[in-house]
């Protein structure tokens, strides 16, 4: 079984910026895939970044340019130029095995205007 912790959310002002940690029960470099989820009141958890463990990214569209996602002791989400529909609950997700996921559980990201 593996424990994800997230942290690093909070409060913050439109066009804030605030970085994700995701600190896990075994070394990052032992999983496949990691990513960022969130998932806004009301709707459905959706994929932010995802990083394989070869580093190739992948992000949301609404996201790209603003947010960064890295893999080294842990796995972090940096997001810059935060806006009001970025307010969502936050997750972090690791590919134990092959199609194996196991999930964090979340931190709040509120982004007021």
């Amino acid at each position: 079984q593996v424990q994800l912790v997230e942290s690093g959310g909070g409060l913050v002002q439109a066009g804030g910026s605030l970085r994700l940690s995701c600190t896990a029960s075994r070394s990052v470099s032992r999983f496949n895939a990691m990513g960022w989820y969130r998932q806004a009141p009301g709707k459905q958890r959706e994929l932010v970044a995802i990083i394989t463990a070869g580093g190739t990214t992948n992000y949301a569209d609404s996201v790209k340019g603003r947010f960064t996602i890295s893999r080294v002791v842990s796995m972090y989400l940096q997001m810059n130029s935060l806006k009001p529909e970025d307010t969502a609950v936050y997750y972090c997700a690791a590919e134990v095995v092959a199609g194996q996921w196991s999930w964090g559980q979340g931190t709040q990201v509120t982004v007021t205007s």
